[in-house]
């Protein structure tokens, strides 16, 4: 029961960046890349200084740091500039299926079984998100952003996969925001768009890196050595399902009958992906 609360607690995180990422956008408060800029540099500082606080030791020198500094970098740069010309619903779906299939790959790479009920979880959540996600015939795709997002997509896998591997999540979580940080900053400023940061974008990038994304990856690299890499994976599925109800609540998006389904569909799948092997028959 507290590996699923803690795992539902970092879903939630990991959808609320979407929200409030929407949030900041929609209202043109905010530059996209400045958003993203803020949201990684702050989250490196409350990493650190939390770290400090508690006597952890913050190791920039580790096994797979630069593994994870770097994956961490190509999945905030790679959706930063995805959504400049692709709708969500679209993005979504090609980062989450992206990281789906990264991680059950990387999960069969390290030799991890894979039992029966958790590949017909995974194929019911990715369909429910399928159903709830894929554009109507009048969308275009643009292979740029496709791409990227595709790279945003590997880029998490990877980070994920790498936190697998234990040790303090709060110092390693430091560790790679940090090392990101400067790097990202460079790449962010030289593709913004020039717009000015308003006082509430800074506030809403501010919350999404400190709290959201700082704080969630730390809970994340907490959680991930207990899930596995197939069943971290499927979990994820269940974010955009969250961040499209956040949207409901806080962006007064409509309720419809595609989103029940797909609710059904993809929390069912991710239930039976995720049921104890003892729990099965």
């Amino acid at each position: 029961m507290r590996l699923f609360v803690l795992t539902a607690l970092t879903m939630i995180a990991f959808a609320a960046n979407s929200v409030l990422n929407r949030m900041a956008l929609k209202g043109g408060l905010i530059d996209a890349f400045d958003f993203a800029a803020i949201r990684l540099g702050s989250g490196a500082i409350a990493l650190c200084i939390l770290a400090l606080i508690l006597g952890r030791r913050i190791p920039m020198v580790a096994k797979d740091r630069a593994v994870g500094a770097g994956s961490l970098l190509l999945y905030m740069v790679g959706f930063s500039f995805a959504y400049l010309a692709m709708d969500a619903g679209v993005g979504a779906l090609i980062l989450f299926g992206g990281v789906q299939v990264t991680m059950f790959l990387g999960a069969l790479l390290l030799g991890e079984p894979i039992p029966l009920r958790r590949w017909i979880g995974a194929g019911l959540a990715a369909f429910g998100l399928a159903w709830l996600l894929w554009p109507g015939p009048e969308a275009r795709l643009e292979w740029g952003p496709v791409l990227a997002m595709a790279a945003a997509a590997i880029g998490w896998g990877i980070y994920s996969l790498a936190g697998r591997r234990g040790g303090d999540p709060l110092a390693s979580t430091a560790a790679n925001f940090l090392l990101a940080t400067p790097i990202a900053l460079a790449l962010v400023l030289f593709g913004r768009s020039g717009d000015v940061a308003t006082p509430a974008g800074i506030s809403l990038a501010l919350v999404s890196g400190v709290v959201t994304s700082g704080f969630g990856y730390a809970l994340w690299y907490r959680v991930l050595p207990q899930l596995g890499a197939a069943r971290a994976g499927v979990a994820q599925l269940s974010v955009p399902v969250i961040a499209v109800i956040g949207g409901m609540a806080f962006l007064a998006e409509p309720l419809t009958l595609r989103l029940v389904v797909a609710v059904i569909l993809v929390l069912g799948g991710v239930f039976l992906a995720t049921l104890p092997a003892r729990r099965a028959g």
